[in-house]
């Protein structure tokens, strides 16, 4: 029965985006896969064997979608997906789309300027990114990202450099940042459009476990359901403080040159940390469209 429920909600969520985006198509810019590799903060049962993709899905807005207003023009939606296998099948998934991004498109954006830069992401420079071979038990890639992660949990609480993070990127590397933050260059763009802010905002954040953790070539992948936790005590995004613990979804693609990270892809569920927060965008959205919530 969990199967025929899972199957049903898929082909409801997949009716749904052709009836809004009749000619869709996929174009997909990242497939990495290979073992899990283990998180000792997650106690539950992980995946053992992990395929995770990105990409857009394209083409002509002729319907609304969830309330977002038809453009009747080209669309994109960046999406990102991880699927555990077993046997040769998919028995799991997990799927972000940024329909966030979609709201600035439609020209219904229900927040305050982005701080970085919002625009279409680029595929990985290197043009290798769709790996199609077996992949390797190397895991030189994560071991550089796992150490970048625990300089971001050294920080004093004073000074950015306390964290040294930026020995594993590149000088000009790109941080590809989910709508509502935008996208960064280099070390000087990364602190200042997305870093201070964050930690102006959850300054008691931590990682929450990872339930993908794969690395393939120089490759890497880590996603948390949630990724991250915190409370949420300074301003983010133009929401005002609410002092609520706020779970946030990431999964983060990461293409490395030797042993520094020169891309950094971050899908995040900014919706739902906003719906965390008491703040529906959906229904900002909505009423910006004129079709407000009239309920008291």
């Amino acid at each position: 029965m969990r199967w025929l429920l899972v199957r049903r909600s898929k082909v409801r969520m997949w009716n749904t985006l052709r009836t809004a985006i009749p000619d869709m198509e996929r174009r997909t810019q990242m497939v990495l896969g290979g073992p899990n590799l283990p998180d000792a903060r997650v106690t539950t049962e992980r995946a053992a064997d992990l395929v995770a993709c990105s990409g857009v899905l394209q083409g002509t807005m002729r319907g609304d979608l969830l309330g977002i207003p038809a453009t009747h023009g080209t669309i994109s939606i960046r999406f990102c997906e991880a699927h555990e296998l077993r046997d040769d099948k998919i028995v799991q998934s997990w799927v972000m789309f940024d329909l966030l991004d979609l709201m600035r498109q439609a020209q219904c954006w229900p927040l305050p300027q982005s701080l970085g830069a919002e625009a279409q992401w680029q595929p990985p420079a290197t043009g290798d990114g769709v790996r199609l071979s077996t992949s390797t038990t190397d895991s030189s890639a994560m071991d550089t990202v796992l150490k970048m992660h625990g300089a971001l949990g050294n920080f004093d609480g004073k000074s950015l450099d306390s964290m040294n993070h930026g020995h594993y990127w590149t000088d000009a590397f790109m941080w590809y940042g989910p709508a509502g933050i935008g996208s960064t260059r280099g070390l000087e763009g990364f602190r200042v459009h997305h870093q201070i802010p964050c930690l102006r905002a959850y300054n008691d954040r931590e990682g929450a476990g990872h339930y993908i953790r794969i690395s393939d070539g120089p490759y890497a992948v880590t996603g948390g359901w949630p990724s991250v936790r915190g409370t949420h005590t300074g301003e983010w995004l133009g929401m005002a403080p609410t002092g609520r613990m706020i779970e946030m979804r990431v999964m983060d693609f990461y293409r490395l040159e030797g042993d520094k990270i020169a891309e950094n892809w971050v899908p995040m569920d900014v919706i739902h940390i906003a719906l965390q927060m008491g703040v529906d965008l959906f229904a900002r959205v909505h009423h910006m469209t004129g079709q407000p919530d009239l309920t008291l």
